[in-house]
């Protein structure tokens, strides 16, 4: 018995040969009638070859009408390159200000950070925050956008070069000043200033469509640049002066032994005084006469109770023949704290303080880095309590 899916096959073979059947042509050429006959098989055929052009006739249109497409869409003046075209420019446009947009920012961060600068000369106080780091340097080359968006920026800029001007004016005043102080004391002040620091970078010249702006933005870097660096400056020497010894070591200062060659009180003979002897009261406070770190707290030959601080930059300063000592080895100790008591032990005629200032380990005159305003007597005091290491 046959399957149904044999049964559809019979069906469709059997449809195929009934379709194709031999069929019978006659002509008439105008003279006569001819017939002729075309089988079943040679019908499949031609029928075959037709579906076969049919269907690369089709293929062959398809091609072409795409590469007319993709040739139409590539030619200048069709809609689809014109389309492309604004697309490309609307990117373009938009990649602009954002960059205009991003030189905007950092312009008015820059000046934002230069009046922090100008606040801190004016109000003549350092803002650590803004000495910390040199100011930035900005992106040279702008584009026409760029250049309307931060004009207003620039407008700002102008009045706050001129601004810088006199600020850098006074800045000057007071780094003479304090430059001026040290040579007094015998210190050079270049000890006292931190190195610039390290700068560079390629060389890339500004093209000519920038020069106008690149002129502008260099002036006010130049300008605010030398404000910044004398600033800083000032401000290392300012700082650093907290370690130069000016304070007073006790409060009452009058003097039984100045520096230099004297007298021995114990021999007669003469010998160098390296320090300053100055008389008080047993128990009078001692007071360190700058910032520093205590290298040597202790008792130590002819000083007696001795304490010995390092204040950096090669200076150090020694107070002898104390009766009490209050700071330990290593401590840090700031300028007017008490660090011992008046007293008399040592090479000691008397209660007394010897007090000196060395400068990279050699003995100078304390006088100078006294504070001079408030003594009591700067003449000798004769028959008071004399002493020294010796």
């Amino acid at each position: 018995m046959a399957v149904p899916s044999e049964r559809k096959n019979d069906d469709f073979a059997r449809k195929f040969r009934d379709f194709f059947t031999t069929r019978d042509f006659i002509l008439h050429d105008g003279r006569g009638l001819r017939r002729f006959s075309i089988c079943g098989r040679s019908q499949a055929l031609f029928a075959s070859a037709a579906a076969m052009t049919i269907v690369f006739s089709g293929y062959g249109v398809s091609q072409a009408m795409a590469g007319a497409i993709a040739y139409t869409a590539a030619t200048p003046g069709s809609p689809e390159a014109q389309v492309a075209a604004m697309r490309a420019e609307v990117a373009r446009m938009r990649t602009e200000v954002a960059q205009a947009k991003e030189q905007a920012r950092q312009q008015a961060a820059q000046i934002a950070q230069r009046q922090a600068v100008l606040n801190a000369v004016v109000s003549g106080k350092a803002d650590r925050s803004v000495l910390a780091q040199e100011l930035p340097a900005l992106p040279q080359k702008t584009s026409a956008l760029t250049g309307e968006i931060t004009a207003p920026l620039r407008r700002l800029e102008a009045r706050q070069v001129a601004l810088a001007a006199k600020a850098q004016q006074v800045g000057e005043a007071r780094v003479r000043q304090a430059t001026l102080h040290f040579q007094k004391l015998g210190l050079p002040a270049a000890r006292f200033v931190k190195a610039g620091a390290a700068m560079g970078g390629p060389y890339e010249p500004a093209s000519d469509e920038d020069a106008g702006t690149t002129a502008v933005a260099a002036d006010a870097d130049a300008q605010f640049r030398s404000l910044f660096l004398t600033w800083k400056k000032l401000d290392s020497i300012e700082q650093s002066s907290m370690t130069i010894p000016s304070l007073k070591p006790v409060e009452h200062v009058s003097f039984t032994s100045m520096f230099g060659v004297r007298s021995d009180p114990f021999r007669g003979s003469a010998a160098m005084h390296t320090g300053v002897d100055i008389p008080g009261a047993m128990g009078t406070p001692i007071y360190a006469t700058a910032d520093g770190i205590v290298s040597h707290a202790g008792r130590q030959g002819g000083y007696g109770n001795l304490v010995e601080i390092n204040h950096g930059h090669g200076i150090e300063t020694r107070y002898g023949h104390l009766s009490k000592i209050l700071v330990a080895d290593n401590t840090r100790v700031h300028r007017g704290q008490i660090i011992g008591l008046m007293g008399s032990t040592g090479r000691s005629t008397g209660t007394h303080l010897h007090y000196e200032v060395r400068l990279d380990g050699r003995a100078i005159n304390p006088i100078p880095f006294i504070q001079s305003g408030e003594y009591a007597s700067q003449t000798p005091v004769t028959g008071g309590a004399m002493g020294g290491p010796r």
